[in-house]
């Protein structure tokens, strides 16, 4: 009764908890909060000193008694305590401006298509710590294609995938549910990854997440590029210990990535090699969509085009799809009846 009451002066929130970036929206005025998840901790005092940008500023420049720390792996849970004080944080900020000291508001999150029962049910203890009153799940390519406007609760197919921070979602999606579908623990932090190690074995220069991520944005390309792309980048030598600057290009950057960019396009091709006849031909008319983060890569959309023989096309906004599928749920009780998945409690 008190949480209840206490809900009538709280914003319903729409969260699209990334292994890279947490997003946070109201139905009311849309997205409110787009930034990292990363939590900067004291662990002396166990005081929380940072969440978001500004730690994530701290990423690689702590000293000893301070972490900065990503408190999701492959899009799930690895850190209970962190996670919680960086949702609170986020809740808290969401109801700024309004007069609730303890919000308690009703939350839809978005949560991989692999998820066990374990992962499902501390994504929903998480929540409710930070302060949620009620928490309805959603699986991430469902609420990607709801926040494209995709008719999912037709009776056509429609493809979706959605390439995050720590995993990539393909699903094909039919009367509002996942037909077909595959979760791979390949996204965009494999790509850095596979950047920090081919720098690392052809210059022998060490560098940090953050400048790989750099590198992706500004000369990552999936294909040949119609111009020549090159950048400067600093590191350390790991011959001598001691900085070096190097010139690398889109071509070496794209020979990188290749292996992991291969194993999704791979992965489409399987997906819909085993989807239905019938929703074959949905998908071959519609096309596939490509959402999160990923797929801002240059010249994805037309590598995966290439290779499935499908019509494709990156979403529009697709960091932000996902909490804007969230957002429409808020506002739609009876869909997101329809398209929820059950909670840990129900089975």
């Amino acid at each position: 009764m008190f949480n209840r009451l206490l809900g009538k002066f709280s914003k319903d929130l729409g969260i699209d908890l990334g292994t890279a970036n947490t997003l946070v929206c109201t139905p009311e005025r849309g997205i409110i909060i787009n930034e990292p998840s990363v939590v900067a901790v004291n662990t002396r005092t166990d005081e929380v000193l940072a969440v978001g940008e500004e730690a994530k500023k701290m990423l690689g420049k702590t000293p000893a008694h301070i972490q900065a720390i990503k408190p999701l792996t492959d899009g799930v849970v690895s850190d209970f305590e962190v996670t919680e004080k960086m949702l609170k944080y986020f809740i808290d900020k969401a109801h700024n401006e309004s007069f609730t000291l303890a919000p308690r508001p009703r939350v839809i999150i978005g949560i991989p298509l692999d998820i066990t029962e374990v992962e499902k049910k501390a994504v929903e203890d998480v929540v409710k710590s930070a302060g949620a009153r009620q928490v309805f799940l959603v699986e991430e390519p469902m609420a990607a294609a709801i926040g494209v406007r995709l008719p999912v609760t037709e009776a056509s197919a429609t493809m979706i995938v959605d390439i995050g921070g720590g995993t990539t979602d393909i699903a094909v999606i039919s009367l509002g549910g996942c037909v077909n579908w595959k979760n791979l623990r390949i996204a965009g932090t494999t790509l850095n990854n596979d950047i920090i190690q081919y720098i690392r074995e052809e210059y022998s220069v060490l560098i940090g997440e953050q400048v790989a991520e750099q590198i992706k944005i500004q000369i990552g390309t999936a294909t040949v590029w119609k111009e020549s792309l090159e950048m400067t980048m600093r590191g350390r030598d790991l011959i001598s210990g001691l900085p070096k600057e190097i010139k690398i290009s889109d071509h070496q950057i794209r020979e990188a990535m290749s292996n992991s960019i291969h194993q999704i396009v791979d992965n489409i091709k399987i997906i819909l090699e085993t989807t239905p006849p019938e929703l074959v031909s949905d998908i071959y008319e519609y096309g596939i969509v490509l959402t999160g983060g990923g797929s801002m890569l240059k010249g994805l959309d037309r590598l995966i085009s290439e290779a499935a023989k499908v019509p494709v096309k990156v979403a529009d906004d697709p960091l932000t799809c996902v909490v804007r599928g969230a957002g429409i749920l808020l506002a739609d009780d009876e869909l997101l009846a329809k398209v929820s998945a059950p909670s840990s409690r129900d089975l």
